[in-house]
């Protein structure tokens, strides 16, 4: 039955077909737990690989779900760019360095003015 309890036949449920010894059933929780602790350190470790790449403000201090909705909006704002003939062209003849340090000051000039602040919600 519901929450691992015997069905109302007497039998166990699926999950757990026979009982285990307490030393087994420990050493499956303590593997459980280093793979919970690896997916979330791989987690973290890609959230502080997207922080890099977003420009953001001094006075930025992302949340998860804040760093994932900036990079929305981030993603959405290059496609802006890239639609906008005269700041493409731009890009297209500038270095890579030069490119990301003006794209990045655009982007922070867009959140300052607004945009960012009516589509946050989105």
């Amino acid at each position: 039955g519901p929450g691992g309890a015997p069905s109302p036949q007497g039998k166990r449920s699926r999950r757990s077909p026979a009982p285990q010894p307490p030393e087994d059933a420990h050493a499956q929780r303590v593997i459980a737990n280093v793979r919970e602790r690896q997916r979330t350190q791989s987690l973290n470790d890609a959230f502080a690989e997207l922080r890099k790449i977003i420009p953001t403000l001094p006075s930025d201090k992302l949340s998860k779900i804040q760093t994932l909705k900036l990079a929305a909006r981030y993603i959405d704002f290059l496609c802006q760019v890239l639609q906008s003939d005269e700041l493409d062209h731009k890009v297209a003849t500038s270095c890579n360095f030069l490119a990301h340090e003006r794209l990045s000051y655009a982007f922070s000039v867009w959140r300052m003015e607004g945009a960012w602040s009516m589509s946050a919600s989105h």
